[in-house]
This record gives C-alpha cells, structure tokens and sequence, in this order.
C-alpha cells in the first residue's frame, strides 16, 4: 500500500504507510478478554435492527487517525436501518454479507474477548447506500456485534461493544485483507443510544439527548465527481481538514459546549440550526464541503434561505441533511427550484438498537 504524507502545520509533517493486515491480526481487546464469561449459546436466530446515522462534524482532525480512534464530534440518528440475524454453529461462521472481510474480522475480535468458541450463521441487510454520508459499515458492525452478544447471552455491554467496534474499525482491501479505518465513535453512538450524540477524545460519549423528535428528515443529493472514499478522503481528512482545525478547534468546542448543548436541552431547533450553520463554514467541516466543490455551499445556503430550519452535510458528503417541520410536498418544490431532488424522506431515531424476536426494544 502506498505511504501517505500527513501535514496538520508548519512543523507537522508526518508519513503514515497504509499496512493491510489479515483477517483476526491486530486485534484491540481493550482488556474485557481478561475476564471469564459463563457463556450460553442460544441456537435460535436473534435479529437486531440498527439505525443509520447522520455525522455532522469532527470536533479536531488533529485528534485521530487510523490508529487512534477519537477527535470529538456530533451526529444523530435516522430511520433508516441495517438489520442482521444471527445464529449459533458448533464451529465454522457463514456470512452472507457482501462485505464479509469486515464482519469476518469483528466475529474474531467478539471470540477473542468473550471466550466463545463456536461459528455463527450471520445474515445482514442495510440500506445500500455507500459512501454518501450514512455510515454504512459502523452500523453494520453494531448489529452483527449486538445480535452475536444477545446470542450468546450477553456477555458484554452496549458500551464495550461500542468501544471495541471503535477501537477495531476497518474497511476492506481489494485483495481480501482489511485495514484500519477512521472512527470518530459518533455512528455507533448514535445508532446505539439513537437521537443526538456529542462526542469527545478517545470515543468518549460526552452528551446524548433526544433530537428532533417530531420533525421532518430529508436527504438531498447534490451533484459532484469528488472521490469520497479510499486514499482521497484520506488526504482530505489527514491535511488540509487538519490544518483548518488547528485554527478553529477551540472555537468549535466553545460553540458546541456554550450553544449547542444547551439548545439541545431546549429542543430548539432552530438554534442548532443556526450553530450547525457556523460549524459548516469551519475547521475540517469547510474542509469536507470544499472536497465536493464550493457548489455544495451555493445549495446548501439556497435552501437555508427559504426558511428550512436545519441544513447540514453528513460526513464527508455530499448528502445534505435537512431538518424541518415542512411536509413532502414543500421541500420537494424547494429543491425543484435550485436544481436538486429529496433521495431519501424520513425521521430522527430516539430509540436506538432494537431486538426484533423474543427481544427488550433497548440494549441494555
């Protein structure tokens, strides 16, 4: 793989080598493989139905890598949802999962922790939609984990499974081996606790707050040819969104800490509207809009104008979420009119996981 230069200031310049690995190497057990687990294999399927998520910023770029999972954030929850059915097997795993080397890996990591020593039978739908903000592949690793766990009788907690899905997050390679990847721990925050999620260093859950309860959700695609997946978005993420965030970091934070929490307490959301507004225009937010091209700026301001209560890009794009009161119909004649058009109409998640059969609604 080839090695990538990183540039965060003037006397910041580091090289990191890509170094894929082998499905079950490098495994982060965080400690939990050190206790015994009286384990209890239930041979009947467990489903799990796990919400997408919407990222709406990195709080400092500088703060991870794929090494280090961490640097803060906020994002929230949707109705759009992956769903994975597991089974217990005396030995051999079967996937039925276009991307298997990831499920592959985290099922080692889940048998290296735990203790269990048998296969499992594993099933996975989700929504399909790659690389366009959602945050396909955490929300895929959260329900495989949840519904191993809930079929072995739940040996680990909705915490550790999220901190280990951080800690050992990876994509797959193009020869079958896997590699690790970004995780700010906003995703699986979210689509575990479901609503808003704030997150600081180290995948540290600061805030979490019901979000938008009541309100419209609508997903506007605009068009763009950037790349973002893969090597490009490394070198966005690890230069230019780095730089910006050494200028902008501490405002960010002030805002987050001062404005948005507090609207969130409020339910106002207009307010977060607004802060999100001025987070969109700065530190590696500016950075993963200018990626699509300054365009995204033009629409996203077009649609603000006419009075949409909430505008912001999901991760590094270019899916533009918007929150409103407004029905169907009015945003659809909104985006007619800037040359856009709604790709997905839904609402915020406040729930979280859900255990379909047999199951309590909520991870415990």
């Amino acid at each position: 793989m080839s090695k990538m230069m990183i540039r965060g200031g003037d006397l910041d310049l580091v090289e990191y080598e890509f170094s894929p690995f082998c499905i079950g190497e490098n495994i982060k057990t965080l400690g939990i493989d050190k206790r015994n687990f009286a384990l209890k294999s239930d041979r009947n399927p467990v489903e799990v139905k796990v919400p997408a998520r919407i990222h709406l910023s990195v709080l400092d770029m500088n703060r991870f890598a794929p090494e280090r999972p961490g640097g803060g954030g906020l994002g929230f929850a949707i109705s759009v949802y992956t769903t994975a059915v597991v089974e217990c097997t005396d030995e051999k795993t079967e996937i039925d999962f276009s991307r298997k080397p990831i499920i592959k890996h985290f099922v080692e990591v889940f048998k290296k922790v735990t203790g269990y020593s048998g296969g499992f039978k594993i099933c996975i739908r989700y929504h399909e939609k790659k690389h366009i903000g959602l945050g396909s592949t955490g929300s895929v690793m959260l329900a495989a984990g949840h519904a191993m766990n809930r079929a072995v009788g739940n040996p680990l907690t909705s915490e550790e499974i999220r901190l280990l899905i951080g800690c050992n997050y990876v994509e797959e390679t193009t020869d079958g081996r896997i590699i690790r990847g970004f995780e700010t721990g906003v995703g699986p925050a979210a689509a575990t606790y479901g609503g808003m999620a704030v997150m600081g260093d180290d995948l540290t859950l600061v805030y979490h707050s019901v979000f938008a309860e009541n309100e419209n959700v609508y997903i506007i695609m605009p068009p763009t040819s950037a790349d973002s997946a893969g090597e490009e978005e490394f070198r966005l993420l690890m230069n230019r969104a780095r730089v910006l965030d050494y200028r902008d970091r501490e405002l960010k934070a002030y805002m987050i800490l001062m404005d948005l929490i507090p609207a969130l307490k409020k339910k106002d959301l207009k307010k977060i509207g607004d802060i999100m507004w001025e987070i969109d225009f700065r530190g590696s937010k500016r950075a993963e809009v200018e990626h699509n091209s300054f365009e995204i700026y033009h629409y996203m301001s077009r649609l603000k104008e006419t009075g949409l209560e909430f505008v912001g890009m999901s991760s590094v794009g270019p899916s533009i979420a918007v929150i409103t009161k407004k029905g169907r119909c009015e945003v659809e004649k909104i985006a007619k009119d800037i040359g856009l058009e709604i790709a997905l109409e839904t609402k915020t998640d406040n729930v979280g996981i859900r255990f379909i059969e047999n199951s309590p609604d909520k991870a415990t």
